[in-house]
């Protein structure tokens, strides 16, 4: 006898990408994007260049997510619908969202509230995905589920989980608040003994080297990394076995670098021996991050007098654009085109680092100026072309005509 098919839990949309084309395309479509695009990335005007990133904005796993919740609200117009946070860092897209009847549910101190869910509901899975616990209690309702988790997410838990299934420590290269980074720490628990342990940066991971090699205080380590480990993790214990891993938005090279420091550290205490057999690592960078990285480490080979990058203040993948920028020109990290005034030849922005926004004046060179843009993984091509006519509209330029 053949098995019946699950009808609460969908990974691969409903067939409705045609109804939902048109809609999509308002919402999201960007003209001026269109026009850079055939005109080689570049627009020109009154001694004022815009040259656009080859690689930019949405990637697959965003449109995808994007895509599954629009196709969501058509197949069930009458029910109930809830997302579990965000579903990707953009506020233009989560507020959409929330104008198609969408309750996006918001984290408290001890995660998620689903008391007001009941199994006539449909709840968004995001496209960081969700932690097994959380996964576990949707389930246990019996609500429609519709999970947009990327696939390049899903990669990495696979990872995590055969270190948990092998014995090592998944030591993970990642903010230990995001939501991504959370869920795949989870993933470490579906085997008894499963460890993870997060470290943000270099600095971090050096402590863990320290420790390593025997130069680590148990306390002090304890207490550094209590949110960011495993309940019960034992230093002396869990730091025997390491597989790295990492937030699929972080600086590439960092992540790399990170896996260097571990793997020499376990070299230098017990040997090449020892270290081959272990110590794992594997890139689990999303393929979509790395091309955006590859974009703008090719556009800085022959750098803009100032560069641009939009997205959301809260998205991982735009923070590290703007890192990466940052090393070698002026940048300027917008969440969107209004952050940039061209009235008071203003524009607001985050730090590099983080912290709370601020206000720059005179922040477009005078004379023949070059700005290069670029846009985060969960950016909106209208969003990009807004800031793009408004960095224009600075200079007394009036984008509409440029088309």
């Amino acid at each position: 006898m053949g098995t019946s098919p699950d009808t609460t839990y969908f990974r691969k949309g409903f067939g409705l990408k045609r109804e939902i084309k048109e809609i999509l395309a308002a919402d999201y479509t960007g003209h001026v994007v269109d026009l850079m695009r055939a005109s080689g990335y570049i627009l020109e005007a009154e001694g004022l260049t815009i040259q656009l990133a080859h690689e930019f904005g949405f990637c697959y796993g965003v449109e995808r997510a994007v895509d599954y919740a629009y196709q969501a609200r058509t197949k069930f117009p009458d029910r109930r619908i809830f997302l579990v946070g965000e579903i990707i860092h953009n506020p233009h897209v989560n507020t959409k969202l929330r104008d198609m009847g969408i309750t996006i549910l918001i984290p408290g101190e001890s995660g998620f509230d689903y008391s007001m869910v009941t199994p006539d509901d449909v709840v968004i899975l995001p496209a960081f995905g969700v932690t097994i616990q959380d996964f576990d209690t949707l389930r246990a309702i019996g609500c429609v589920l519709v999970d947009t988790t990327c696939g390049s997410v899903l990669n990495v838990w696979k990872r995590v989980e055969r270190y948990a299934r092998d014995g090592y420590t998944a030591l993970i290269h990642g903010k230990h608040y995001h939501e991504e980074t959370r869920a795949t720490a989870s993933q470490a628990s579906r085997f008894p003994g499963g460890t993870y342990l997060v470290v943000r940066d270099k600095d971090e991971t050096q402590l863990v080297c320290d420790y390593i090699e025997g130069r680590g205080n148990r306390d002090e380590f304890l207490e550094r990394f209590a949110s960011r480990a495993t309940p019960g993790f034992d230093p002396d214990r869990d730091l025997r076995r390491i597989g790295v891993a990492n937030q699929t938005t972080m600086l590439a090279n960092e992540s790399l670098a990170i896996a260097g420091q571990v793997g020499d550290a376990m070299e230098r205490a017990n040997g090449a021996e020892y270290r081959e057999a272990n110590f794992l690592s594997f890139d689990t960078i999303c393929s979509a991050t790395q091309e955006r990285q590859d974009a703008v480490n090719d556009m800085l080979r022959d750098p803009p007098d100032v560069m641009v990058v939009i997205g959301g203040f809260n998205s991982s993948n735009t923070m590290s654009l703007a890192s990466i920028c940052s090393r070698v020109i002026p940048t300027y990290h917008v969440e969107d085109a209004h952050g940039i005034d061209p009235e008071n030849g203003t524009i607001q922005y985050l730090p590099i680092g983080g912290g709370d926004p601020v206000v720059a004046t005179d922040w477009l060179p005078q004379g023949t100026t070059r700005v290069g843009v670029t846009a985060g993984a969960s950016t909106p091509n209208n969003k990009i072309g807004e800031t793009i006519g408004r960095i224009f509209l600075t200079r007394g330029v009036d984008p509409s005509a440029l088309t």
